[in-house]
């Protein structure tokens, strides 16, 4: 007898093959039939007239610490996530020495907007190597967990103080190295770094990996080889990539015989600049490497709490209550001062982070939510700065920059959209980058995967829904290695989503209050996602999370497979 039949929806299997009507059978949290099943089962669900599709697979969070106390993952199971993947950018939270606790909770905090309280207070930190941190993750979670282990970690764990400012001797290289080993023994799934600019420790000091030469980044890279189920993830810079840092990628995969993913093709960049970024996986092909870079599949939404105060002479305005506010803006004189001063930098200021049409409101009680500026002045027939004025300061509404992660001359636009999907089909990228459970108070990309199966599947037509899917789950999941997952076909673990194609996305931002402490951070609901199976049991029921806890952490060779150069290289 089966546990669990879906009756009848419409199976888009990962692999972009068509989807096809059938049911999907499911025992012991596998699927172990899809087509015409007439098996008896202990629960049937009627699913016509909805897709089932395999979980997605989120290759970039950051929710090392909010698992500690937030076993549900969330928003990102709201909107199908099954599988997520943390220890990014070379900050995990595993392994500690006995004197490195509030450093990476403070560096965390700092580089990934974590607010200390909920770091603090999600629980003690009393695990000291890697496979110890896993085994206290591994207490019932919603979705599957894996991760990486941090550069910064390991460095701040060998090095101390001078992590972050000093060479590191051979001896002190042969121990990171060593460290590296016995975390991916202890299941992480391999090693991750960044020489990103602008990552500061709590300090103030760039974070560790800033102060690594090439060579300790290609042996530290080396040191997962021989480690089965392990790979790589980096950050280069922001903005173009220095050719000398496009040869170090190569030679990280090469030292590694790994696939390396790098982080973050566009962010801010013109195209000419992300056209230059996507030439290091073609300097790593040369090299005999593979690298590949992740991409935002949205539009990088960020808060902007100090937009309108910061506004020449709107702060006074701004504090005022709502009464004050409304009598301010109808004063000719004082009306005719804050058009000035928002004119002001709007015309000495450059791109998105100062064009208001493209800012959007978040507000869930506003008639306005989910719009940007420029679809408001238009609909009202006035300019972007009346809206401003009259709505957004007179009812004291909350902004969002849109920022488009890729052409971001073309913003919104359906070409800008167009040119978007063109670069996810290009096989040097692969859609990720979402960056869940950091930067909490200033953006929420946890959204991505019914963004785009609302906007850019059903509302744009611009992928098909089998194109869409595989992008999100089965090739996200092979390039990792994950073991029977990220496809819904016989022998895959039951990791599925249900959703109605004519409805599925996102719901609008909001500001919750709800992390340890009292912190805020933003979050966004889904809508059209009916269930979300995790190992066959169900974890999201109609937009709601469920009691049910069957997620595994993810161990590199149990649960994952090597995927080598031999097997990405052509």
């Amino acid at each position: 007898m089966l546990d669990l039949l879906l009756r009848g929806g419409t199976v888009v299997d990962g692999t972009g093959a068509p989807g096809v009507v059938a049911d999907v059978g499911i025992r012991s949290g596998m699927v172990v039939a899809v087509g015409e099943v007439d098996e008896s089962s202990a629960e049937v669900v009627d699913v016509a007239g909805q897709v089932v599709c395999p979980g997605f697979v989120d290759l970039h969070t950051h929710y090392d610490a909010q698992l500690l106390w937030d076993p549900t993952a969330g928003p990102s199971v709201l909107h199908g996530v099954t599988t997520v993947l943390g220890g990014n950018c070379g900050f995990s939270i595993a392994p500690l020495g006995p004197d490195d606790v509030g450093y990476i909770q403070q560096m965390m905090a700092v580089v990934e907007g974590i607010p200390l309280e909920a770091l603090t207070g999600g629980g003690p930190w009393a695990w000291h190597s890697f496979a110890e941190y896993l085994d206290r993750i591994d207490r019932g979670m919603a979705v599957n967990a894996g991760f990486l282990v941090g550069h910064s970690t390991v460095r701040r764990v060998v090095m101390g103080e001078g992590a972050t400012s000093e060479a590191a001797t051979p001896d002190q290289l042969a121990a990171m190295v060593d460290l590296v080993e016995e975390s991916v023994r202890g299941g992480a799934l391999g090693f991750s770094s960044s020489l990103g600019e602008g990552h500061l420790d709590g300090d103030g000091r760039p974070v560790p990996s800033s102060a690594a030469s090439f060579d300790e980044l290609v042996a530290l890279a080396g040191a997962v080889r021989d480690h089965p189920g392990t790979t790589l993830e980096f950050i280069p810079s922001i903005g173009p990539i220095p050719e000398d840092r496009m040869h170090l990628m190569a030679d990280m995969s090469v030292a590694a015989d790994r696939p390396l993913n790098w982080n973050l093709l566009g962010s801010l960049a013109s195209e000419e600049i992300y056209h230059q970024q996507l030439q290091a996986s073609d300097v790593a092909a040369d090299k005999g490497g593979y690298v590949i870079a992740l991409t935002l599949p949205d539009m990088m939404r960020m808060r902007s709490s100090t937009l309108l105060p910061g506004l020449p002479g709107w702060r006074p305005v701004c504090e005022l209550d709502t009464a004050g506010r409304r009598s301010a803006v109808t004063a000719p004189e004082t009306r005719a001062a804050l058009r000035a001063g928002a004119e002001k930098v709007a015309s000495r200021a450059r791109g998105v982070l100062s064009d208001f049409s493209l800012m959007e409101v978040s507000d869930p009680g506003s008639e306005w939510v989910g719009r940007s500026l420029g679809e408001i002045a238009e609909a009202r027939g006035t300019d972007v700065i009346d809206v401003l004025l009259d709505v957004v300061l007179v009812d004291g509404l909350t902004l969002f920059v849109v920022l488009p992660s890729l052409t971001p001359s073309l913003g919104r636009t359906d070409e800008g959209w167009r040119e978007r999907v063109r670069v996810w089909k290009d096989p040097r990228v692969m859609l990720g980058g979402s960056d869940a459970g950091a930067h909490l108070d200033l953006m929420c990309h946890a959204n991505y995967p019914t963004v785009v199966l609302g906007e850019v599947v059903r509302d744009r037509g611009l992928l098909s829904m089998e194109e869409a899917v595989a992008m999100m789950t089965d090739r996200p999941a092979r390039h990792y290695g994950l073991r029977n997952r990220g496809r819904v076909a016989p022998g895959f673990h039951a990791d599925l989503v249900v959703f109605d194609p004519r409805t599925v996305g996102s719901l609008p931002v909001e500001l919750r209050h709800d992390l340890p402490g009292g912190g805020e951070r933003l979050w966004a609901g889904s809508r059209g996602v009916s269930h979300v199976f995790v190992a066959g049991i169900e974890v999201v029921t109609d937009g709601s999370v469920t009691d049910q806890r069957p997620g595994r952490v993810l161990r590199s060779g149990r649960d994952t497979e090597t995927v080598t150069l031999a097997d990405v290289v052509r």
